[in-house]
C-alpha cells in the first residue's frame, strides 16, 4: 500500500496500458471477456482517482503526489509528474468517462472487439499523462500518444466517411503539435541562455519563462495557443470537429468531447497564460473576440443541423467558447467558472453523445425529422435526455448552470477584459441553447410519429440506464453542492490569477 501511495500517478496513468497488454494475450473471440477486462482495469483505474480526489490537500498550492525519475539528464528532461486543483478534476473526469464509455456501448461494437478495447486503455493511458506531466517534453510525449488509438478509433469503427475524418482529426491535430514541439525546444533554449541548462521541467520554466523579452513571448504564446485552439477547438479552427464526432464511434465521440477537447483549454490554462503573462496581455481580447463569436456561431449552427449528432457537434464549439472566455477573465470566478465548466461538458455532452448512440443502435439513423412521439414509446429514454439537454443549456440545480454563471460573473467584472460586453454578448449563447436543444427535443419526443419503424422501439435496458444514471449523479451533484469540486481548484487558481495580477500592475516587471 505504501509503495502505491507514492507512485499512484503513475499507477493511474499506466493500468489502462497493462491492461491493454493483458487484453492482447486473450483470444479475440471471446468478446466478453475482452469487453469485461476493458471496463474492468478503467474501473480501476477511476477508483484510484477518487483515491487521490479524497487524498488531495485542498489547502496546499502546489503540485502534490510528486514523482520524478530523471531521464535525459544532460536536457534536465525527467519522468516528472503531479496534479494541482487543475489538473486533478480532468483527472477524475477522464478517469471516469472511460469505463462509462464503455459500459454505455457494450453492445454496439461486435467487430474487432480486441483492438477497440485496446486502442481506448491506451487512449486512456495518454490522457491521464497529459493532465498529470509536469515536464514540458514528457507532455508532448503523451500528447502524441494520444492521437494514435483516437486515429485507430475513428478509422476502423466510425461511420462512412470514417477514413476521412480520421486524417483530418490527425492532421489538424498534428499542425497544433508541431508548433508547440518548436515551442518547447525554444523554451528550453531560453533557459539555457538565462541558467545555463537547458530545461523541460515545468515548475523551473514557470519561473523563466516570464522573463523572456516580449516579442519572443509572443511567439511561443502563439505557438502554444494556436495548438490548443485547434484542440478546444476555438473558433475559427473547429472545422476538424463535426466530422469527427459523426463518423466516431458513440464511446468515441464520448471521450472526444468529454476530454480530447479539453486539453485545449487545460492547455491554455495550465501553458499559455502563466508562461506568459506579457503576451497574454496582448492576446486576450482578440481570444476573446473568438471565444464569443464561437458562443453565438455554434449555437446557430446547432439550431439548423438537421442531424442530432451533428446538433451535438457544434453545441461544443459553443460551450468551450465559455471557458475560453472564463480562462481570458483572469478573474477568481471566471477561472474556476470555467474549469468546472470543462468538467460540466465532459459530463452533459458526453452523456448526450450515449443518448444519440443509443437511438442510433436502435434506428440507425441520426436525422431529427426520422423521429416523433418517443416520449410515448420510450419514456425512460425521453426522461434522461430532457435532464441531460436541461443541464447542457445551464438550468438552475444543474451541473451547467454554475459552470456559466461564474464564467458571466467573473468576465463581466474581469479588469482584463476590460469591458462587460464579452459577458453580455456571451449570455446570448444560453439563450441559443435553450432555442436549438428544446426545438431539437420537442421535434424527437412530442413530434409527429411519421415512421412505423418508431412505432416498436424498445426503451432503455437496464444497462444503458445504469451507465447514464452513473453520470447523472455528478450533473445534479455538481449543481447542488458544485463546493465539493471547487474548493479543489480554488487554491491553484487563485495562485494563478494572483500571479498574473502581479504582472498587470508591473510588480514583477520592477524585479527584473
Amino acid at each position: 500500500m505504501e509503495w502505491l501511495q507514492k507512485h499512484i500517478l503513475t499507477a493511474i496513468i499506466f493500468l489502462p496500458s497493462i491492461g491493454a497488454l493483458v487484453i492482447s494475450l486473450i483470444d479475440s473471440e471471446r468478446k466478453n471477456l475482452l469487453k469485461f477486462l476493458g471496463l474492468l482495469f478503467s474501473t480501476l483505474t477511476f477508483i484510484l482517482s477518487v483515491y487521490v480526489f479524497v487524498k488531495f490537500q485542498s489547502e496546499k498550492t502546489g503540485f502534490q503526489f510528486v514523482e520524478v525519475y530523471p531521464w535525459i539528464k544532460t536536457l534536465d528532461i525527467s519522468y516528472r509528474v503531479g496534479i494541482d486543483g487543475i489538473s486533478l478534476l480532468l483527472l477524475v473526469l477522464t478517469t471516469f468517462l472511460t469505463p462509462v464509455g464503455l459500459l454505455a456501448t457494450w453492445d454496439s461494437v461486435e467487430r474487432r472487439v480486441k483492438g477497440y478495447v485496446i486502442m481506448f486503455l491506451l487512449l486512456e493511458t495518454g490522457m491521464n499523462g497529459v493532465f498529470c506531466a509536469l515536464d514540458m517534453f514528457l507532455f508532448y510525449v503523451f500528447w502524441e500518444v494520444m492521437l494514435i488509438p483516437m486515429y485507430f478509433i475513428i478509422g476502423i469503427w466510425g461511420g462512412e466517411n470514417r477514413i476521412y475524418a480520421a486524417v483530418k482529426f490527425v492532421i489538424y491535430t498534428m499542425v497544433g503539435s508541431l508548433l508547440m514541439l518548436v515551442a518547447i525546444i525554444a523554451l528550453g533554449n531560453f533557459a539555457a541562455q538565462m541558467n545555463g541548462q537547458f530545461t523541460a521541467n515545468l515548475e523551473k520554466l514557470y519561473e523563466i519563462a516570464p522573463k523572456i523579452p516580449l516579442k519572443a513571448q509572443a511567439l511561443m504564446f502563439l505557438a502554444f495557443t494556436l495548438s490548443f485552439a485547434i484542440k478546444v477547438p476555438l473558433f475559427p479552427f473547429h472545422t476538424w470537429l463535426p466530422d469527427a464526432h459523426v463518423e466516431a464511434p458513440t464511446a468515441g465521440s464520448v471521450i472526444l468531447a468529454g476530454v480530447l477537447l479539453k486539453m485545449g483549454t487545460y492547455g491554455i490554462l495550465r501553458f499559455s497564460i502563466p508562461l506568459f503573462p506579457d503576451a497574454t496581455f496582448i492576446f486576450l481580447p482578440y481570444i476573446a473576440v473568438l471565444a464569443v463569436v464561437g458562443i453565438i456561431y455554434g449555437a446557430l449552427v446547432s439550431f439548423v443541423q438537421p442531424d442530432l449528432k451533428k446538433l451535438v457537434a457544434y453545441s461544443s464549439v459553443s460551450h468551450l467558447g465559455f471557458v475560453v472566455l472564463g480562462l481570458m477573465g483572469l478573474t477568481i470566478e471566471s477561472v474556476q467558472g470555467g474549469l468546472i465548466q470543462m468538467v460540466n461538458h465532459g459530463l452533459s455532452t458526453g452523456a448526450l453523445f450515449m443518448l444519440v448512440g443509443m437511438i442510433y443502435d436502435r434506428r440507425h439513423t441520426r436525422m431529427i425529422e426520422e423521429f416523433g412521439g418517443l416520449a410515448r414509446i420510450m419514456p425512460v429514454y425521453a426522461t434522461f435526455f430532457m435532464i441531460v439537454a436541461l443541464s447542457s443549456l445551464g438550468l438552475p440545480g444543474l451541473n451547467g448552470f454554475v459552470g456559466e454563471f461564474l464564467i458571466l460573473l467573473g468576465s463581466f467584472k474581469s479588469k482584463f477584459l476590460g469591458t462587460s460586453a464579452y459577458a453580455v454578448f456571451a449570455g446570448l449563447g444560453v439563450i441559443l441553447a435553450a432555442v436549438y436543444l428544446l426545438t431539437a427535443y420537442q421535434r424527437i419526443f412530442f413530434g409527429k410519429v411519421t415512421k412505423a419503424e418508431n412505432q416498436n422501439l424498445k426503451d432503455l435496458n437496464l444497462r444503458e440506464i445504469i451507465s447514464l444514471a452513473l453520470v447523472l449523479i455528478f450533473i445534479v451533484w455538481i449543481g447542488i453542492y458544485p463546493n465539493t469540486f471547487l474548493r479543489k481548484s480554488e487554491p491553484s487558481v487563485k495562485k494563478v490569477v494572483e500571479q498574473i495580477e502581479k504582472y498587470r500592475v508591473g510588480v514583477f516587471r520592477a524585479q527584473r
